[in-house]
């Protein structure tokens, strides 16, 4: 019986860890710049946190691969390494990743983020993660940190952009948070 508790007992251990390390956000005035862009408050992300994260995601994504194709001579679209697509864009040497955040720790995907950076740094490029957000799930961090990925988040995201691009997005979503352009309006 002991051999059969221990063996349940390290399933327990492992699943209490993950939990652990899982982050929530409880507090309503937690927003980030793309949230107060849409007028989005956390206590409108928390009624489906999924679908919010998803598509702040996705937007997060394409305003960067967007900025970056239109001021940047040296992008490229994402590349095929057989059958796999790592970053979302490059630039120079650098192979960009954006995202939102990280909140998933499945293994697939950690694995994927230390295997991938190590493949890029092989085939020449600096492997970079630009992140919205700095609530990330830390063992996704250190799988990115095994992987070699130089990864940015909130500020230093945002001057790197700059950096490369020469356009202060920081500003310009503020900007557009004041004058409530693309705030959301719900239907009830």
């Amino acid at each position: 019986m002991k051999q059969v508790e221990d063996k349940l007992k390290d399933v327990l251990n492992k699943y209490s860890e993950n939990f652990s390390e899982k982050i929530y956000v409880d507090s309503y005035d937690n927003t980030d710049l793309l949230m107060n862009a849409f007028g989005i408050t956390q206590e409108l992300k928390s009624e489906n946190k999924q679908y919010w994260g998803r598509e702040l995601g996705k937007c997060w994504e394409s305003l960067l691969r967007n900025l970056f194709e239109t001021t940047c001579k040296d992008y490229m679209p994402p590349s095929r390494f057989g059958k796999d697509e790592p970053v979302d864009f490059f630039v120079g040497n650098d192979a960009i990743d954006a995202k939102y955040r990280v909140g998933s720790g499945d293994s697939k995907t950690l694995k994927g983020f230390e295997s991938y950076g190590k493949m890029l740094i092989n085939e020449g490029y600096r492997p970079v993660f630009l992140f919205l957000r700095t609530d990330n799930l830390p063992s996704a961090l250190s799988k990115m940190d095994k992987g070699g990925w130089v990864r940015y988040s909130s500020d230093e995201t945002f001057e790197y952009i700059k950096g490369k691009t020469n356009f202060d997005l920081k500003e310009w979503l503020l900007k557009l948070e004041k004058e409530g352009t693309y705030k959301i309006k719900r239907l009830l």
